[in-house]
């Protein structure tokens, strides 16, 4: 399953760095599936054929933090939880606030999770 950003985020931004795949984003900001892997073109077998370069809207947020403002997000289809990479999500692992949990909504199994991170990543 990917990681998601809970309401609980403060905006710090530890996060953000430690992603391997580039899929953290600050609240609003329009993301690029090329951003930190190898990826030139996505072909999404219906005939959709996008550069990887090309921005891509927000991922909308969900509640917002306590604060009321927006928080960091996480775009699930380039999140691989670290697998392949590290032991552990390198969001999770980082976050002083513990706001970055599992997503239930969006679960793959490991097998899946290290498709997608060769997918990305090979070149």
């Amino acid at each position: 399953m990917a990681i998601i950003i809970t309401s609980e985020c403060i905006n710090c931004g530890a996060c953000e760095p430690e992603c391997p795949n580039n899929a953290i984003y600050e609240a609003g900001a329009e993301w690029r599936w090329g951003d930190g892997t190898k990826l030139t073109k996505i072909d999404f077998g219906n005939g959709e054929v996008i550069d990887a370069a090309a921005p891509q809207p927000p991922v909308p947020p969900g509640p917002l933090g306590s604060d009321g403002t927006q928080y960091y997000y996480i775009v699930p289809d380039k999140c691989t939880e670290c697998v392949g990479f590290h032991e552990e999500p390198q969001c999770a692992a980082v976050c002083p606030v513990d706001c970055c949990v599992a997503d239930p909504e969006n679960t793959e199994t490991k097998e899946d999770l290290l498709k997608k991170k060769e997918w990305m990543h090979a070149g």
